[in-house]
């Protein structure tokens, strides 16, 4: 017997084989597999409880970030999903897989960024692990939160209206950026005006290639800190009149898809309601890529895309509705086309 390989079956496909195993509801485990986080009752609250882990060669490369954003991104993420929730983060755990010819400076520098995410994000490191690794560093991290009223992808209703929370596609611009630099770029939380300043003279003496011409600090600083330091957006105010919410990690269509399928709807969008920022039209212009197909495919935007009902009052970008089944874009010129899970998938 012949059996498929695991990038055959792919993310979404071994994703769903685990949540078999969890089908069944155990008791004071509300919400189990499936979405931003698992919640755990509680009295009066629910526990909210979620993991992200970052594999050098998958989800990094060291040509292109430091140690100090790893800690700091590596944190973000689970913030992110807690935040997707409707909920507020409280502890961390920390796992880290090292190589032995790892620096310690680098050790060091990755726990600066994961101290300083925790501060900005009010969490307090409470435990993990430490290994020594073959292949390559393997950092994880899980974060535990809580909600009186917790989020789910699965509470869109037809009718409802889709918001994203800012600019899309502004990481994975940073990314081709960075690639083109070939080079790190030590942008820190707490960098002074003197270190900026610093920033910006080595930025404009590199030269990576034709698509630089006229390109400045000025543009390139906000998509590389999109890439390198992405903050969470706290859902906040958003949560109390939400139907549904999902974080925008893999990319607007392929995460879009997520919930509806949760949910079991479809949904329209319209590609000219999409928002995007000059500094990523103005870059992907230099790169000869469409800033559109960015926006909606890039990941790690980690920005809150939601449904709210259409008579609720809500400070956020309205990209959409809630349909019955369709899933479709419609252009600025008006024509519709359907739409797929498209943006990053592991295994593929």
């Amino acid at each position: 017997m012949t059996f498929p390989t695991i990038a055959q079956l792919g993310e979404l496909s071994l994703i769903e084989e685990i949540k078999k195993m969890s089908s069944q509801k155990s008791r004071g485990v509300p919400v189990g597999i499936g979405d931003d986080a698992a919640v755990i009752q509680t009295r009066g609250k629910h526990l909210l409880v979620t993991t992200d882990m970052m594999v050098e060669g998958v989800h990094f490369d060291l040509h292109f970030i430091t140690a100090y954003q790893l800690g700091f991104k590596l944190i973000s993420v689970n913030v992110s999903d807690i935040y997707a929730m409707g909920g507020t983060p409280h502890y961390a755990l920390l796992n880290i897989a090292l190589l032995s010819r790892t620096p310690s400076a680098f050790f060091r520098m990755f726990l600066r960024g994961v101290k300083d995410a925790l501060a900005l994000y009010r969490a307090v490191l409470v435990g993990g692990d430490l290994s020594s690794a073959k292949g390559g560093i393997c950092l994880s991290a899980t974060l535990i939160g809580s909600a009186l009223k917790y989020l789910l992808r699965s509470g869109a209703r037809v009718g409802d209206r889709i918001y994203v929370t800012g600019h899309l596609g502004d990481s994975i611009c940073g990314l081709h950026l960075l690639k083109k630099l070939k080079k790190t770029i030590s942008l820190n939380l707490k960098d002074t005006t003197a270190d900026i300043q610093s920033l910006r003279r080595k930025f404009s003496r590199m030269h990576p290639g034709s698509f630089r011409a006229g390109l400045s600090w000025k543009t390139a600083e906000p998509l590389l800190r999109r890439h390198l330091l992405p903050e969470a957006r706290n859902s906040g105010k958003i949560s109390r009149n939400a139907t549904s919410m999902i974080d925008i990690s893999d990319g607007l269509l392929i995460d879009l898809t997520r919930l509806c399928n949760e949910s079991r709807t479809g949904a329209r969008i319209y590609e000219e309601k999409i928002p995007v920022s000059k500094e990523m039209r103005e870059t992907a212009g230099c790169f000869g890529m469409n800033p559109l197909k960015l926006a909606m495919t890039g990941g790690e935007d980690y920005e809150l895309l939601f449904t709210a009902p259409k008579k609720k009052r809500i400070k956020a970008v309205y990209i959409g509705d809630i349909m019955d089944s369709e899933r479709v874009i419609i252009s600025a010129s008006g024509q519709e086309r359907v739409f797929s899970a498209r943006g990053y998938e592991h295994f593929r």
